[in-house]
């Protein structure tokens, strides 16, 4: 599964790697919001998480013997449990809510991910964020509020569904960032999908039914998005820093923004592009901010 051999890129520098990596993944991500709408059109979000899941092993499983066994042990089990129970209700939130809002709105309000990755920093870690950076989360604060325009409709239930998928998103980017000191880039995406196929069958029990030919030929197409997107993503964050890679996220937004033009007819709001790009701005300072402070302490160390 090594996909440096696959794209030739063995002769760039790590940072190269990561950025071409993540655009990568973006790119798949991108069609993989695409091919859950699709699917939930014919069988219930609870399936389409499923099968998402089991089609990923069954695309993963013949990979595992030509990387070798050795690279998929787990070093931190505990890690990897703790992960797939979190990376499920954001997957469960977030997809749901890929049916339930258009998937323009639902890629600016992933971008609070960073906010909440900060502010969840303070909690678990310790971290003691000064002025800028709490001013650099009311900004990204504001954002959000131009997204969800409260005070007039009552907020929906598949922007607080965005919210929840995108809080968890971050508690996945903490522990994936935390296993990439411990763990192959092979086992992090593998034990992943293995551990989430028993946890997402329970729900889909209740709602089961055979999908389509068409449906099928969809959740084909969602799982290997979803596989080679997060393969290129785990790798990408193994090689580089978050901060240096953050800015890549914003190309998502106009490319989900033309696929769900072209597909599905949906035209993003003003306010979507305004709050979003408050928002990753915001996202961007905190992330560059935390790299600076950072290098910092390595000198003082040092």
């Amino acid at each position: 599964m090594s996909w440096q051999r696959y794209l030739h890129l063995r002769g760039l520098p790590s940072q190269n790697k990561a950025m071409a990596y993540i655009l990568i993944s973006i790119f798949f991500f991108s069609f993989m919001g695409i091919f859950i709408r699709k699917s939930s059109e014919n069988i219930h979000i609870f399936e389409v998480i499923f099968f998402r899941n089991l089609l990923a092993c069954i695309i993963l499983v013949p990979l595992m013997y030509s990387s070798g066994l050795a690279s998929f042990k787990m070093h931190r089990p505990g890690l990897f449990v703790w992960r797939a129970i979190f990376v499920s209700i954001g997957m469960f939130a977030g997809f749901s809510a890929l049916t339930l809002i258009p998937l323009a709105q639902a890629t600016a309000i992933s971008f609070t991910t960073p906010i909440f990755v900060t502010i969840l920093a303070i909690f678990i870690f310790g971290e003691v964020i000064k002025l800028r950076r709490i001013a650099a989360i009311l900004v990204g604060f504001i954002g959000m509020l131009i997204i969800v325009q409260p005070g007039g409709d009552v907020i929906s239930l598949g922007i607080i569904l965005a919210f929840i998928g995108a809080f968890f998103h971050s508690i996945n980017l903490l522990i994936v960032k935390k296993l990439t000191a411990f763990e192959t880039a092979n086992s992090i995406v593998v034990w992943m999908v293995i551990m989430l196929v028993p946890i997402s069958f329970v729900p889909a029990i209740f709602v089961w039914e055979w999908p389509s030919a068409i449906t099928w030929l969809y959740l084909w197409c969602l799982a290997i998005c979803g596989t080679i997107g997060h393969s290129f993503f785990t790798r990408a964050y193994s090689l580089a820093e978050i901060t240096s890679l953050q800015p890549f996220q914003f190309i998502k937004l106009p490319m989900i923004a033309f696929l769900a033009w072209i597909i599905f007819s949906e035209v993003p709001a003003y306010w979507t592009w305004l709050g979003g790009a408050i928002i990753f701005s915001s996202t961007v300072y905190i992330t560059r901010r935390e790299a600076k402070i950072k290098k910092s302490a390595i000198i003082i160390t040092d």
